[in-house]
């Protein structure tokens, strides 16, 4: 197997190799929904979703800058993040396609403040838009959880190497006291 590298250097990077070597870090995938002040529902695919802090409760996500449900994000003041299961993958897809109205075809009812919640969500985070953070060519969107919720019955969707995946678990290997260092911010 031979190695890739990417160099940023002067002349700049690769940056299809560098977007290869980002999709060797595995992902869940999520769809962002919000609905804004005057009523219309927005909705984006993300995998760039990440745990924050435990205390207070806080999650991020980032969206690029040209991305045109953005201004509906900073406005509405609130989102929720819907952590699809390895049975939704047409939903990420169906997010991640522009269109007039995300929602069409989708299973959806109204959380707080009336973010849509997709129905049957692995997870999700009911947020307040705490922070937006400029980061290069994206904007990073802190929330604070006001609510969480979660379903134990289905595995997630993964995104690695420009592929959908799933998870399967490795036999004999507990990781029950790692995950709590890391929580714990030991790890």
């Amino acid at each position: 197997m031979t190695r890739q590298v990417v160099s940023f250097d002067e002349a700049g990077p690769d940056l299809k190799l560098f977007r290869n070597a980002l999709g060797r870090f595995a992902t869940g995938i999520t769809v962002v929904t919000t609905r804004t002040p005057d009523g219309k529902r927005e909705g984006m695919t993300a995998n760039s979703f990440s745990a924050v802090s435990l205390d207070p409760p806080l999650v991020l996500w980032s969206v690029k800058n040209e991305a045109p449900s953005l201004p509906a994000f900073l406005t509405a003041g609130m989102f929720a993040v819907n952590v699809l299961s390895e049975e939704q993958a047409w939903l990420s897809h169906h997010f991640a396609t522009p269109r007039a109205e995300k929602f069409d075809d989708v299973d959806s009812t109204d959380g707080h403040r009336g973010c849509p919640l997709i129905r049957d969500a692995l997870a999700r985070f009911e947020c307040r838009l705490e922070q937006t953070v400029p980061a290069g060519d994206h904007q990073i969107l802190i929330g604070r959880v006001l609510r969480a919720s979660y379903d134990e019955a289905a595995a997630p969707l993964l995104f690695s190497g420009g592929r959908y995946a799933i998870a399967a678990p490795l036999p004999n290997i507990d990781a029950t006291s790692d995950l709590a260092a890391m929580w714990e911010g030991l790890g």
